[in-house]
């Protein structure tokens, strides 16, 4: 925390409005930058030239790596996601659409009813800025919601997911920037290149006997992502959205298309 200023002033005058603010903690982010009115999406991700033809076979391919079960089941077109805006970045929304999914955005204070009223095939919760227990509202639908849809939480959607368990969540202590951030997924022992952007993490063993972990960062050993042990439910730390960023865990997508198809 600091302050800049201009003026040949008393510097004790500002050490004390430094010292005197709440910090980030104080303040819910997401109602400054949520989207305000519910809209459709139907933009893909864009290509700069035609695909080859091997990776053309499998969209989420990257560099050799498919995820296993990827072409299991063929791409629906009716399959439909809700996705809560809690700060969304685009390239969430277009990696959906190339899944194959029907894509419709909603303000992050929207009641749980309301979504399921939509009928939605899964649900999406979006990244975000802040810490997380500040979203107050977001984590009592998302609790109203575990149990009813499949959910895929990302950055901020995966730490309210947490809370929404009853877990808890704390601040690190440098917080995780950048595009290059080794994660292991627990399951298959890979390693995958990731693109960060968070200063709060899910304490995993808060919500031991809901949720298993199932991805760990391997610059400090946090978290970096969990699945619920009943439901369909699955959320990482990490934007496997990246763009442009690695994008080696962009198959996540894939995976949420097949956990709802599966589930179906």
């Amino acid at each position: 925390m600091g302050m800049l200023y201009t003026a040949d002033v008393d510097s004790e005058c500002f050490l004390k409005k430094v010292r005197a603010h709440p910090g980030i903690s104080a303040f819910d982010l997401v109602k400054d930058v949520t989207t305000k009115e519910k809209y459709l999406w139907e933009e893909g991700i864009w290509k700069w030239q035609p695909a080859p033809a091997e990776v053309q076979s499998s969209k989420f391919k990257v560099q050799g790596y498919e995820d296993e079960n990827s072409s299991l089941i063929p791409h629906p077109s009716s399959l439909r996601v809700i996705v809560y805006d809690f700060g969304v970045k685009f390239n969430i929304l277009r990696n959906l659409v190339e899944a194959g999914f029907e894509v419709t955005v909603v303000p992050a204070q929207t009641p749980a009813e309301a979504v399921l009223e939509m009928a939605p095939d899964g649900i999406i919760l979006s990244n975000g800025p802040g810490d997380p227990e500040t979203v107050t509202y977001a984590i009592a639908n998302s609790k109203k919601l575990l149990g009813k849809k499949p959910i895929f939480g990302i950055c901020l959607g995966h730490q309210i997911l947490g809370l929404a368990m009853g877990g808890r969540t704390y601040k690190l202590k440098f917080g995780h920037h950048g595009g290059n951030h080794p994660v292991k997924d627990m399951a298959t022992g890979r390693v995958e290149i990731t693109s960060q952007n968070h200063n709060y993490c899910v304490d995993i063993e808060s919500v031991r006997g809901q949720a298993t972990l199932t991805h760990k960062n391997l610059y400090d050993g946090t978290e970096e992502g969990m699945q619920h042990v009943e439901f369909p439910v699955f959320s990482v730390q990490h934007h496997p959205e990246a763009g442009p960023g690695p994008n080696d865990s962009a198959h996540l997508f894939t995976r949420f298309r097949n956990m709802i198809n599966l589930k179906e």
